[in-house]
């Protein structure tokens, strides 16, 4: 179970196409990187998996089901199958780390206080924080906020995690943290994570798989290993971080 087909997409937004005939297969259990310049489709795309966005033309599977028919109700047992991790912690500064973590807990589980509580500390503990639970967010540094929010964001148990930019703005030692967290994702529990990033030193580092959009269109999709061998000059440009080539600015 986990596996996600994005078949032949198309999105615009008035006279904007923001994506044009975007074929995708992410296997379950595993962590696919999207990757390309900003305001190349990668959060729009994303988004088609839980109903953010519907498509103008093409299809959305997982494990086999066409989730872009499903109707707003229909969506919401999909949804809660799948947790998201942004850019920024936002994290609740007034509350505790163990608070913040059993929030969802409560809303979502229907459980009394103490329950949500322990189970809060059973997630900061599978991110190696469950010794700051009764800490605050403003203690500590944005590499350690973003893993109480990927703590929170496994209190339902996600067969999937997206993640939208999760390294960026964090020093290296901070960087790897979360790089191993989401790796281990995949290889302890087999959720199958989506990581949109610019991040290319992660990229390679943790990527089964990597998907490059560039002006709407899938240029190249494969193992790390296909990336370092591709001759695509735009892709090359891209990975290597040159000025110089034949990368266009992105529409809009």
């Amino acid at each position: 179970m986990g596996r996600i087909e994005f078949r032949d997409i198309y999105k615009s937004f008035g006279a904007n196409t923001v994506l044009r005939g975007v074929d995708l297969q992410v296997d379950a259990g595993s962590v696919h990187y999207i990757i390309g310049q900003s305001g190349a489709g990668k959060s729009v795309l994303v988004k088609h998996l839980i109903g953010l966005e519907r498509p103008d033309q093409g299809r959305v599977f997982v494990d086999g089901e066409d989730v872009t028919r499903l109707s707003e109700r229909e969506l919401y047992p999909l949804r809660k199958r799948c947790a998201m991790v942004f850019q920024h912690a936002t994290l609740f500064d007034s509350m505790s780390l163990l608070d913040n973590v059993a929030l969802p807990i409560r809303k979502h589980q229907k459980v009394d206080e103490e329950r949500a509580r322990e189970l809060a500390a059973r997630e900061l503990e599978r991110v190696d924080m469950e010794e700051y639970a009764d800490r605050y967010p403003a203690d500590f540094g944005d590499g350690m906020r973003k893993k109480v929010a990927i703590a929170r964001a496994l209190t339902l148990d996600p067969e999937f995690v997206i993640f939208d930019e999760p390294t960026t703005g964090l020093d290296p030692p901070s960087a790897d943290m979360v790089d191993e967290l989401i790796r281990d994702l995949s290889d302890d529990l087999g959720v199958t994570s989506i990581v949109i990033s610019h991040d290319l030193r992660s990229t390679f580092r943790v990527a089964d798989r990597i998907a490059m959009l560039y002006k709407g269109e899938l240029r190249l999709k494969g193992t790390p290993e296909t990336f370092r061998q591709t001759d695509d000059p735009v892709v090359r440009q891209f990975i290597e971080g040159s000025p110089d080539g034949p990368m266009e600015e992105p529409d809009g």
